[in-house]
């Protein structure tokens, strides 16, 4: 390293640490104060208390497995989590549980407060952690959950578009973000029980004729924030694959825990 480069890189140095101490940033999740070394917008140490999905997981839907009194893996298991996903589903992955002291923040961060930054460090742990969810695809295409528009007018953006777009950023991938729409208005899934999510989202979306070609024969990656009862990935998964997808991948930064999870 060159004279001039040291001084030009001491100056910088420098410069970063009056910023700090001028206009000190906080973590968005915990308010702590964050470092020179916290890169995005929530500390390192937020980030690594996240409630990760414990292993061993379901080959296909990547939940955890139950545990034999022994503390072995119940491989054989049948998986609750499989019996709701739509069968023509070939896997489905997540980072971690949500409702969630961690976990919960940074959803709501990104969801409902427009911090779309947070869409990157969410990517990023969902490829340290994906479990192989892009194996077998040469060239990932990712497919955001559409809002309804006046959901999407009243936020002014979608929180799945931001996260698909970081997960193309860090694969090499493409996003198709008009390929799917909302033919129907529905309601928040947030208060309604499974049969009635399975209901409210049951024909609500579609293929546009005229994008069906940029699907067909193509493995296609539905992106979201949250997989609770997996009914709306299943409904936007039914309108690909009769639209000419042959195989859905379902990739969400959260997971419900229901009672019977192991923590």
């Amino acid at each position: 390293m060159g004279f001039r480069e040291g001084l030009s890189r001491g100056w910088r140095s420098a410069l970063a640490g009056a910023l700090e101490l001028a206009v000190p940033r906080a973590c968005l999740a915990c308010s702590a104060g964050m470092g020179s070394r916290d890169a995005g917008l929530v500390c390192g140490a937020c980030w690594s208390r996240l409630p990760l999905l414990p292993k061993p997981w379901c080959v296909r839907c990547g939940h955890p497995l139950p545990l034999e009194p022994t503390g072995e893996s119940n491989a054989g298991a049948d998986c609750p989590v499989c019996r709701q996903l739509e069968p023509r589903c070939s896997r489905a992955r997540s980072v971690c549980w949500v409702p969630h002291a961690r976990s919960t923040p940074l959803l709501a961060a990104l969801k409902y407060q427009g911090w779309w930054g947070m869409a990157d460090g969410m990517a990023e742990r969902m490829v340290r952690f994906g479990g192989g969810v892009l194996d077998g695809i040469t060239a990932p295409c990712f497919v955001p959950v559409p809002l309804a528009a006046a959901r999407l007018r009243e936020r002014g953006f979608n929180q799945s578009a931001h996260l698909a777009r970081a997960l193309a950023r860090r694969s090499g991938g493409t996003v198709l973000d008009d390929v799917l729409v909302r033919i129907r208005t529905t309601e928040s899934q947030t208060q309604l029980t499974p049969a009635e999510r399975r209901a409210n989202v049951h024909d609500a979306f579609a293929v546009p004729a005229r994008r069906r070609v940029a699907i067909g024969g193509r493995t296609l990656v539905l992106v979201d924030d949250v997989l609770t009862t997996g009914a709306t990935l299943n409904a936007c998964a039914v309108a690909l694959l009769d639209g000419g997808a042959p195989d859905i991948r379902y990739w969400t930064f959260g997971r419900a825990r229901s009672d019977a999870d192991r923590p």
